[in-house]
């Protein structure tokens, strides 16, 4: 049985050649440590992780390849913004329909450090309002923190206004971009994020155990790194300012992670990340129109293209985990089910109930036949679902 993967949202598969060969190349040809090696091979190393911020720096916009931090996934990422960025007494503005990868981090800092967490609504689509934001932010608000794209939903928020909102009141704006970044032309100038996360491994198309952190201008001086050692100057005596990555990234990177990451970001330069949306959308609207028309399936997000290629529905008698395991012993299908690491959001949307949604989510290399086989599956399992 040749199997449908649709858990893009999870982790993009397959991988572009291209990425594989590059991994496989470093691990084969490559394997320095960068450091301050002054032999071929780590001077190669440290070729390659400048190439790789500079195409990730291209891809989201960003004026100076500097500001791109590697760090282990988006998680990772978020923590290391969130550790960093916030002092005892802060105050933080986020929403429900935020990732664990937020709201654990947020919930830690504020036992221990005592700062106020404000978690704004969603309507039904999970979309959030951004005069809901505007009224939440106050004199003491250092950090607004919200996600890019619903991974429940698919629903894009509207960061555009929420950044000029956050810079008009002096706070910080900290973007999950976990669901759009390689999915949704992104600019870090335009959207006004001081801080923007991302994992490798999934709309960047890299190996797991990848991701990064974009650091603005003004958030630079403020973010206080999580790990200390392995970088900066020979000698305390020496000391001299180092440079944003130096301070952030401590020890020895995943460079093969991060080759892999850079192979898949120019995979998405050269396809243009614009005909990807564009062939994701297409690919969502089939597979919606085609959900709207059967029986005991309830669909949950917009229908509209203010989205990216996540699917969320439920079939009347199913808990999602019987379907998502229906769809694989039987059809070869691979979706997700469950809360998705996003539970507070299903009390919104109306799927706590159920136990959650079956999630299907997108990826580059998905087509209009597997679509089709996937309706088919599911038709046939609604028809007989046990209501």
């Amino acid at each position: 049985m040749r199997r449908i993967y649709l858990d893009n949202g999870a982790t993009t598969w397959p991988k572009p050649a291209g990425v594989l060969d590059a991994v496989d190349q470093f691990l084969r040809i490559g394997g320095a440590t960068a450091g301050r090696g002054i032999y071929q091979q780590a001077i190669d190393t440290a070729t390659a992780i400048d190439k790789a911020r500079a195409g990730i720096a291209q891809l989201i916009g960003a004026a100076d390849a500097h500001r791109i931090i590697f760090t282990a996934g988006g998680t990772d990422s978020l923590n290391l913004a969130l550790h960093g960025l916030l002092r005892g007494g802060d105050h933080v503005v986020t929403s429900v329909a935020e990732h664990n990868s937020v709201l654990r981090p947020l919930r830690a800092i504020e036992d221990a450090l005592g700062i106020q967490v404000s978690r704004i609504g969603c309507d039904a689509s999970g979309r959030i309002d951004e005069e809901e934001v505007c009224q939440a932010i106050g004199q003491k608000t250092r950090l607004v923190v919200l996600s890019h794209a619903s991974n429940v939903t698919g629903v894009i928020q509207p960061t555009d206004r929420i950044g000029d909102l956050a810079r008009e009141h002096d706070a910080f704006f900290l973007i999950d971009a976990a669901q759009t970044a390689g999915q949704l032309p992104i600019n870090v100038e335009s959207l006004q994020a001081d801080l923007l996360a991302a994992p490798g491994h999934k709309g960047l198309l890299g190996p797991l155990g990848s991701g990064i952190l974009y650091v603005g201008p003004r958030a630079e001086e403020q973010l206080i790194p999580m790990r200390q050692g392995g970088t900066g100057s020979e000698s305390e005596s020496d000391r001299q300012p180092e440079a944003l990555p130096e301070r952030m990234e401590a020890g020895n990177l995943n460079v093969p992670g991060i080759v892999g990451l850079a192979a898949g970001v120019e995979y998405l330069l050269e396809k243009d990340v614009s005909a990807i949306r564009t062939h994701h959308l297409a690919l969502r609207e089939l597979l919606c129109s085609g959900l709207e028309k059967m029986q005991n399936i309830t669909l949950y997000g917009p229908m509209s293209q203010e989205c990216v290629g996540v699917v969320s529905f439920s079939i009347s008698g199913y808990a999602p985990q019987e379907v998502a395991a229906m769809l694989d012993s039987a059809y070869g299908i691979q979706v997700r089910a469950g809360y998705h690491c996003a539970a507070d959001i299903h009390d919104t949307i109306g799927s706590r109930e159920t136990g959650g949604t079956v999630r299907i989510s997108l990826g580059p290399f998905n087509d209009e036949v597997q679509i089709a086989q996937v309706l088919k599956a599911v038709g046939q399992i609604a028809t007989e679902a046990p209501i």
